[in-house]
């Protein structure tokens, strides 16, 4: 199982982990390292689905911790939560092999060059006008500090 942590800004991953567990421990993992790759954010929303991984006490709790509130899909509604189901799609599409990985480590590294050499840094997005979720963020920060 993966679970992804997408910044909705620019389309960026930013959390991701994996496990032959959906469980509450594969959500917290990427969340976690989500919170760790934006520099430990505080009041930043959260979306989900209903999934009772995100709805069970141990990873409320954990937003909690980190002050970080939650927006939930409603019930059945995926388009509620759209850029990651697109995220999926475009991961399975163009870099999934039809017939799986050959084993988890093969798995692990593949998607771990997905996300990083791939989706967040080559991959234009129509949202972002084109650019790759890198290159959008990029062009803010230094708009930013150009009016500043």
């Amino acid at each position: 199982y993966l679970a992804v942590v997408m910044d909705l800004f620019a389309r960026r991953v930013i959390g991701w982990s994996l496990s032959a567990n959906a469980d509450t421990a594969l959500i917290s993992s990427a969340l976690r390292m989500a919170y760790e790759v934006r520099g430990q954010p505080r009041d930043v929303m959260f979306h989900s689905d209903q999934g009772s991984q995100y709805t069970g006490l141990k990873y409320q709790q954990l937003l909690w911790r980190y002050r970080i509130k939650q927006s939930v899909s409603r019930r059945g509604n995926c388009w509620d939560n759209s850029p990651m189901e697109r995220f999926f799609r475009s991961l399975k599409t163009e870099w999934v092999p039809t017939d799986g990985y050959t084993g988890k480590d093969v798995a692990r590294q593949q998607i771990s060059s997905y996300i990083l050499n791939y989706y967040n840094s080559v991959r234009p997005h129509h949202y972002n006008g084109g650019l790759t979720p890198e290159e959008s963020e990029n062009r803010y920060h230094f708009y930013c500090k150009t009016v500043a």
